[in-house]
């Protein structure tokens, strides 16, 4: 039997190239959801989401989502999230081309 827990994740777009990034346990923004840092907890949370606030000049649209964290990783609850994940729709490039 797995075990799923729900956490938080920071996400945004890189200002320069549009990529969707995540912050990582670092507090670095990273390219994949699976390099995310999963937030249970309010107060580590909120000293992240200040952190990310402050980095307007690497990041546009700062924002938390809900996520579910399983023995298989981290999956989005939303489909619109699902769908950030996995790159454009319009055209294979960034993390789309690299499944070709």
């Amino acid at each position: 039997m797995s075990n799923n827990h729900t956490g938080k994740v920071i996400t945004a777009n890189d200002l320069l190239n549009g990529d969707v990034v995540y912050i990582n346990s670092q507090l670095k923004w990273a390219l994949r959801l699976s390099d995310a840092k999963v937030f249970i907890d309010d107060a580590s949370f909120e000293k992240a989401l200040t952190h990310a606030n402050k980095q307007q000049n690497e990041v546009v649209g700062i924002y938390s989502i809900n996520i579910n964290l399983s023995d298989t990783g981290i999956a989005p609850n939303h489909f619109r999230e699902k769908f950030r994940n996995n790159g454009p729709s319009n055209y294979n490039h960034g993390k789309q081309s690299e499944v070709l």
